[in-house]
């Protein structure tokens, strides 16, 4: 079974609300964002993300951007003194200044979602790693953001 398969069934799975019109991918990535499964949440909405061709490539793109950079500060919460894990904090900021930089065009709302809060998300979490001078995570489990979409 082809990866792009897999995630297909791993979506059916979440159980999607089908009375919205919103691709249950596009759900799937919120489910699954907060439920902490950053990782998870970026490959459901990067299957999409290949897939797009339209306007919502670069929209999607930040997303999934913004995904990593969790996946990046969950794993260095949970292994700080792993050899990799322990230096993921710098990539961290990377990931949240380009998710920031793609979402900004669909500010301030797109595909029922809040754009302009999720970039403050990006600069928040990147200001507070850089002014630790990369030596603090924001994140932990108690303190992690939730995503919402907004009513139609």
């Amino acid at each position: 079974m082809k990866k792009s398969e897999r995630i297909s069934v791993f979506v059916e799975q979440l159980g999607t609300d089908s009375s919205l019109t919103l691709d249950p991918h596009y759900q799937g990535y919120f489910t699954l964002f907060n439920a902490q499964q950053y990782y998870e949440a970026h490959d459901v909405l990067e299957d999409l993300w290949l897939r797009t061709t339209d306007e919502n490539y670069r929209f999607f793109k930040g997303l999934i951007q913004l995904a990593g950079a969790f996946v990046h500060l969950q794993k260095q919460f949970e292994h700080p003194t792993h050899a990799k894990h322990g230096r993921r904090l710098r990539p961290a900021v990377r990931l949240f200044d380009l998710s920031a930089a793609n979402l900004a065009p669909f500010r301030p709302q797109h595909l029922q979602f809040d754009v302009a809060e999720a970039c403050e998300l990006c600069r928040v979490q990147a200001a507070a790693v850089i002014n630790s001078d990369f030596l603090r995570n924001p994140w932990s489990p108690a303190m992690a953001p939730q995503l919402v979409l907004l009513p139609e």
